[in-house]
Order: C-alpha cells, then sequence, then structure tokens
C-alpha cells in the first residue's frame, strides 16, 4: 500500500505541477497523506496488536486510536491548504494552464489504484478489527472522491471551464474535513472511555441469573478493536458461602459473554 500511495502521490504531483490545477495539487496532497498514513500504520498496528503487560494491563489498543487521530490533524492541514490555495485563485482570477490526454489518461489509472487500495484496507481492516485500517480506508474512500473532481476539473480545463478549478478545489477541501469529521466521531468514544453498552441491557443480563437479588452498579467500556471490558457490582444472600459467591461471579461473567462475545468481566459480590 506505502508503494502504491507514493506512485499515485508522484503522479499527481507532476500532473498538477504541469497544469497548475489547484484540484489536481489537493488531490496529491491527500495521495502524500495517506503515503505518511501507511507508514505510521505499520507501527501503529504492531504495537496495538501486543498482548497485555505490566505497564499496558489493559492492552495496547488505543495507541491505534492515537494514530487515527493522527490522520485527522494532517488532514486538518490539507484542508486549510486548499481552502486558502483555493479562495486565493478565486480572488486572483487565476486558471490552470493547457491539459492533454495524457494527463487525463494517467488520472484515470490513479482512480482505479484508489479503488484497490480502500477495498483492500476495508477488508484487511474487517479481519484485523482495526479501527486505523478502518480509518486509513475511509480516508483513501475520500481520495476517490477527490481523484475523480481532479479528473472532472482537467476536463473542464480542456473545454475552457479553468475558472471551475478554484471552486472545485474548496469542494475537495469540504469533503476532505467531513472526512476527520467522521473519523473523530468513531475514535473520541475509545478515547474517553465512553459506555460501551446501555446499563439496562447489561443489568437485565445479569439479573437473569439465578440466586442474584439485585445489581448494584455495572460499568463498560470497549477498546477499538471492540474487546469488550464490564464491571459489575451484584448482590446475594448473605448466607451464601464463598464457593457459591464464586460460581456465582462465574454464571455472570459467561453470560454477559454469550449476550456480548468474548470479554473481560470483573465481578464484585456483596451481600444483600
Amino acid at each position: 500500500m506505502l508503494a502504491l500511495n507514493a506512485m499515485v502521490a508522484i503522479v499527481k504531483i507532476v500532473i498538477g505541477v504541469r497544469t497548475g490545477a489547484l484540484t489536481v495539487l489537493g488531490a496529491a496532497l491527500e495521495s502524500g497523506l495517506d503515503m505518511m498514513n501507511n507508514g505510521i500504520g505499520m507501527t501503529l498496528v504492531s504495537v496495538a496488536g501486543r498482548a497485555p503487560d505490566e505497564d499496558h494491563p489493559y492492552g495496547h489498543d488505543k495507541f491505534e486510536t492515537l494514530g487515527a487521530i493522527g490522520i485527522v490533524g494532517f488532514l486538518s492541514i490539507s484542508c486549510f491548504e486548499l481552502l486558502r490555495e483555493g479562495v486565493s485563485s478565486l480572488l486572483t482570477g487565476s486558471v490552470p494552464r493547457a491539459v492533454s490526454r495524457g494527463d487525463v489518461a494517467l488520472l484515470v489509472a490513479v482512480l482505479l489504484v484508489n479503488l484497490f487500495v480502500v477495498l483492500f484496507e476495508r477488508r484487511r481492516g474487517r479481519q484485523l478489527s482495526s479501527v486505523f485500517l478502518l480509518a486509513d480506508a475511509e480516508h483513501t474512500r475520500s481520495d476517490i472522491l477527490v481523484t475523480a473532481l481532479a479528473l472532472g476539473s482537467l476536463v473542464l480545463v480542456h473545454y475552457g471551464w479553468g475558472r471551475l478549478d478554484a471552486w472545485l478545489a474548496i469542494t475537495v477541501a469540504l469533503i476532505i474535513a467531513w472526512s476527520g469529521f467522521q473519523i473523530l466521531r468513531q475514535s473520541i468514544p475509545v478515547l474517553v472511555d465512553e459506555r460501551a453498552i446501555d446499563a439496562r441491557r447489561l443489568r437485565g443480563v445479569v439479573l437473569g441469573v439465578p440466586q442474584i437479588h439485585d445489581v448494584r452498579s455495572v460499568r463498560s467500556r470497549s477498546t477499538a478493536s471492540g474487546q469488550l471490558f464490564a464491571e459489575v457490582t451484584i448482590a446475594v444472600s448473605g448466607g451464601t458461602s464463598v464457593e457459591d459467591a464464586h460460581q456465582l461471579a462465574d454464571a455472570v461473567e459467561a453470560a454477559i459473554e454469550r449476550e456480548f462475545g468474548t470479554s473481560q468481566v470483573t465481578v464484585h459480590v456483596e451481600p444483600t
């Protein structure tokens, strides 16, 4: 993926510099960010996949989420620069230079490469439950639309409508901003440990276990890979032996796993 994104970025830069089309240069910036993200991703995915250790008892998944936030930072920079150049072009009335059929053909080839990268990253992201790969696939998916707009800009320049390039460049910037917002919306809940499961639903599952009189508190959160962590405080009869209380705690853990999948559950037992 790194080599493909590097090739795509170089092709767009060459075409953008030669024609002066802002939309193409914006697409080149987007592909350059894809290349940087691939380099970051190769490091973060390997770190996030490490088993829990003494310093990180809950695992390393959040390193991947931090990487996804890093993508948003890069997107913000590209969005600002493209908006600035687009507005400047509108004010000065500058238009791109002549476009050849070879430029159009190269962008069509780049569009097909972008499509392949998106499909591959999305498939691998789902297989590995990788929030970073899925975020990067979303970023590259926006790159497809950006490249399509760049292609449209070259066609318009060819037919004498070069003044529309600045408007298309601003449209590209807005697409990049929307892509960043979507990544943030998925990443922030993981970083701030937002509730993973509705408390009433979790209580209902626990109360379904026989001999549990009450559920006094429940908490849940999930990691970027979908790993569920839950803490439950249950109330049982005051005469319950330690052994029976331990068996009830095991039963609660099993019930939560049956309902919500693989989970790490901590059960506190208190007398009624």
